[in-house]
């Protein structure tokens, strides 16, 4: 059984925030969740996502970001992004000091938090989790907005479908050949940017979903416990 609790927290000129703790009894790891673009922390893949963490073990800590929390639909400008993460680390360090803190999110809140961990923003994470990490808009692919993942210290775990049109894998797979160890990219098959699958791959929704989960569960604990 997991125990949530809602909390909110101040982002350095930007005001307060909304996030939610959702932690199991026998926790191993705590992940910052940042949400994408477009829906909030309360969406349905978030929800689950948190979820299904919260039975192989691993707690949560999503949040609002300031325009979502406001209810503007363009997200703010990177520098208050990357600051809400920070701030979001922190009072997840604060809520639970016990466990390892790793960070990332589903598409723009992952890119952000790659972003604010490779600005030296956040040094007591011990790894970065991207859900559909968002490397180029669709029918625009480019490598640009991966430049900066040189610049992360912290080992990193990119989930990504090959249907994702925000990420062709034909451009991500060198990216994350070139971090050598650091990274570690897992396919979902016939998944897009929201991990929805084919029928025809005989799967479920809540099966990448379960999949996302254990994966991420291996992941940490392989790095809290090295």
């Amino acid at each position: 059984m997991a125990v949530r609790r809602d909390i909110r927290f101040v982002v350095e000129d930007a005001g307060e925030v909304s996030a939610i703790l959702l932690r199991p009894q026998n926790a191993e790891s705590l992940l910052v969740l940042a949400h994408g673009a477009g829906a909030g922390m309360t969406h349905p893949f978030m929800e689950s996502l948190a979820t299904e963490l919260a039975a192989v073990r691993v707690a949560t800590l999503r949040f609002q970001f300031p325009y979502m929390e406001q209810k503007r639909r363009i997200p703010d400008r990177p520098p208050v992004l990357t600051a809400t993460i920070l701030a979001a680390a922190q009072t997840a360090a604060k809520a639970a000091p016990d466990l390892p803190l790793f960070a990332g999110g589903k598409s723009l809140g992952g890119r952000m938090t790659s972003l604010a961990a490779a600005q030296q923003k956040l040094p007591d994470v011990g790894g970065l989790v991207f859900y559909g990490f968002p490397l180029h808009p669709p029918n625009q692919p480019g490598t640009k907005r991966a430049e900066h993942l040189r610049d992360i210290k912290q080992p990193m775990l990119f989930f990504q479908g090959t249907r994702d049109p925000f990420a062709d894998l034909k451009l991500l797979r060198p990216i994350c050949a070139s971090l050598r160890a650091r990274a570690t990219l897992h396919v979902i098959e016939t998944a897009d940017h929201s991990f929805h699958v084919l029928k025809s791959s005989g799967r479920t929704d809540a099966d990448v979903l379960q999949e996302l989960a254990r994966t991420t569960s291996a992941w940490t604990q392989k790095l809290s416990r090295s």
